[in-house]
Formats: structure tokens, sequence, C-alpha cells
């Protein structure tokens, strides 16, 4: 069992498995946090409407979710990063 990178508690990987279900793809071993600070927001994804995860300490939600942004670095060779921008509204 690894500890959480944030608050340093053992990570439960049953209780993390269970609240990143909504991302798909995704188990703990993606993650390095616990439960508790792992903050997800369900229907955010603006290409799948499918789950985000959201960094402890940011404010804003991202626009991909991390399978969406990863399909788009395989489609066209090039990170859109986490944000749309301007551009492709």
């Amino acid at each position: 069992m690894k500890p959480c990178h944030n608050c340093q508690a053992v990570i439960d990987e049953y209780i993390l498995d269970k609240q990143l279900e909504p991302l798909r793809d995704l188990t703990v071993d993606d993650f390095n946090v616990c439960a508790d600070c792992a903050t997800i927001a369900t229907d955010a994804c603006v290409k799948c409407g499918g789950a985000v995860y959201v960094p402890r300490g940011e404010s804003v939600t991202p626009d991909y979710c991390p399978a969406c942004r990863s399909d788009l670095i395989d489609l066209t060779d090039h990170d859109p990063g986490w944000y749309r921008d301007s551009m492709s509204l």
C-alpha cells in the first residue's frame, strides 16, 4: 500500500476504485492520492460527457477527462492539456 502524496494517509484501494469508477479505463494504480484527496466531477468532460478528475487545490474543473485527453493526443499527436482553448469552442 502506498501513502497519499497529498496527506500521507494509506491509500484504501477499494474506496478509491469505487470513487474513480466514472473515469473510464482508470484504476487506483493511475493515482497516488487517497479517496479523501481525489475529487471527481461527474458529467464534466466536454468530449464524452464523462467524469473528470479535479486535482487537489485546483478551483477550475478540467474540460477533458484523462481518457479523452489521451485519445486526443493519440489522434493529433498534440497534447491539448486539460482545458480546451477558446478556438475550439
